[in-house]
């Protein structure tokens, strides 16, 4: 009997805020090419409380000019999370993309729903996962949690990284407290506006993007710029 071939994860992107902007282009364009497609499913949960059809509007712009098409998720709530339908739709997809907003409201609308294993089914299953600012939070475990910097449980699709979005432009003290506070298994990725620390299929990890990924952990502090490798233990 031959081996069970296990399923090969695919390409994700933790995008540290300010999506769908010009300093995101390449590393979009290269998730496009990686998803085999040209469709991206657009989730707005994060966005819940603050005009959600106008971050799908804005998605919808700046993906036809890569000659994407943009089809929204309308979860907004965790009654549209456990929907059979939607969670159908998304295990189709090539693509997937948590758009930024709250964290917090993002992660109880997912947690433990038929959506979030619908959306880690595509990554798993060699899909592209992209996640901007609270999104990129929430996907990891530990997660920084925004009221004041400490860490909060989240979703483990990586395990053992925390992700401190929007790093170039946040609060020095919420900065200072994540360092301080970071637990000794885990390493702290700041990534700035613009900015995806990107994970290839292979477990490669690598920076692309406007700005800089800073990496706080046992060894050290390092800023790595984009275009370069990341040497990470998860």
């Amino acid at each position: 009997m031959s081996p069970t071939r296990r399923p090969t994860p695919g390409t994700l992107a933790l995008v540290g805020g300010g999506e769908w902007r010009e300093g995101c282009r390449g590393f979009d364009t290269a998730l496009l090419e990686a998803s085999g497609g040209a469709e991206v499913l657009v989730i707005p949960a994060a966005a819940a409380f603050e005009q959600p059809g106008k971050v799908v509007d804005r998605a919808t712009a700046y993906f036809k000019g890569l000659g994407a098409v943009v089809k929204p998720i309308n979860v907004l709530n965790r009654r549209d999370a456990e929907a059979p339908a939607t969670a159908d739709t998304v295990r189709a997809a090539r693509f997937v993309y948590l758009a930024d907003g709250s964290p917090m409201h993002l992660r109880s609308v997912l947690k433990d729903s038929a959506l979030v294993e619908a959306i880690i089914g595509v990554y798993q299953s060699g899909g592209v996962l992209a996640a901007s600012g609270a999104g990129a939070t929430v996907l990891c475990d530990p997660m920084v949690d925004p009221r004041g910097g400490a860490y909060t449980v989240g979703l483990g699709v990586v395990a053992n990284l925390a992700v401190f979005p929007y790093h170039g432009t946040a609060a020095d003290h919420l900065r200072e407290r994540s360092i301080d506070l970071l637990p000794s298994t885990a390493t702290l990725v700041g990534v700035d506006e613009e900015t995806a620390l990107l994970r290839a299929p292979d477990g490669s990890w690598s920076v692309a993007g406007a700005g800089k990924v800073t990496v706080y952990g046992a060894e050290g502090t390092t800023a790595i710029a984009a275009g370069s490798a990341v040497d990470l233990p998860v």
